[in-house]
């Protein structure tokens, strides 16, 4: 189907994420006053919505504490620039394997499982005006980990999600994933604006080449607004890709380190570039405000 190219764009920033990234980079926040900071600078260089993880402050493990998901929270919210809070709601699925001739017991220091209420429960008590929704499950990144989100997990998710009225972001990192999102909308266990991020380039989801890309997009149903990303090396064009097919934009240091070759990256840098990009190809970035008012979000 023919595609048009979005004119009013917003950038989220993801500020840190899960990964095993803080030894590769000292821009990598890892504190709550450090995520919390360099969402802050994301925000004052042009994001529109900061995307947060927590980790742990003393080893820089991905955390899924309610305390340091708080203080996050609180200092965004006090800060005097405005910006959409976006919280994850993805950890409390990760199942890791023994061997490959002994695959029982799982790995009890690496896999993390917890039940529907366990994994939203920071998204009731900060009440962000988005979080997000993995819809699916997956092979995931290296060694014998599975990102765990079942049918029966994901509806119970997003039940809660939608009672608490915080809006899904739907992280679809494969064709079947937005497959699945239908049929949540079609359950009404999600209500629209229906809110959508394409995650591309992650091993072994989509990879992120432009004829996938498109088979992602074009899976997406008229009326919902989508984002798209990439990790790695094609992460700094993927704002171009995005914006070309109709979506919006992401970029942060969840999903890449780098400004440049060989040139380690700030939140804030990343989002100055996206920033530059889509004003270059004569699109509009647009701030929170209208965010919230195309996305009916409520502001916390």
């Amino acid at each position: 189907m023919p595609l048009s190219m979005n004119r009013d764009v917003f950038i989220t920033c993801a500020v840190t994420g899960a990964g095993d990234t803080v030894g590769r980079s000292p821009h990598v926040p890892v504190t709550p006053k450090q995520i919390a900071e360099s969402a802050i600078e994301a925000a004052k260089a042009g994001a529109a919505v900061v995307h947060c993880h927590v980790r742990d402050p003393e080893t820089g493990a991905a955390s899924r504490r309610r305390d340091l998901f708080r203080e996050v929270t609180d200092r965004i919210r006090s800060a005097e620039v405005d910006v959409v809070l976006n919280l994850t709601a993805g950890m409390g699925g990760d199942l890791v394997f023994g061997s490959v001739e002994a695959p029982f017991p799982l790995n009890a220091a690496a896999t993390d499982m917890a039940g529907a209420t366990e994994r939203v429960a920071h998204v009731a008590e900060c009440l962000p005006e988005i979080c997000t929704l993995d819809c699916g499950t997956m092979n995931f990144n290296l060694g014998d980990y599975v990102m765990t989100n079942t049918p029966a997990m994901l509806r119970e998710m997003a039940r809660q999600m939608t009672a608490l009225g915080v809006r899904p972001e739907i992280e679809a990192f494969d064709t079947g994933h937005l497959w699945f999102a239908r049929q949540l909308v079609e359950e009404g266990l999600i209500e629209n604006p229906v809110l959508v991020q394409l995650c591309m380039g992650i091993p072994w989801g989509a990879p992120d080449d432009l004829n996938t890309y498109l088979a992602m997009v074009n899976n997406v149903p008229a009326g919902w607004v989508y984002s798209a990303f990439s990790i790695g090396r094609n992460a700094l064009a993927y704002p171009a890709a995005a914006v070309l097919a109709g979506g919006n934009v992401r970029v942060g240091l969840e999903d890449n380190l780098y400004i440049g070759k060989g040139q380690l990256a700030t939140n804030a840098q990343l989002v100055e570039k996206a920033a530059t990009v889509v004003t270059g190809m004569g699109a509009r970035v647009i701030g929170p405000a209208e965010v919230r008012e195309k996305l009916k979000l409520v502001k916390r």
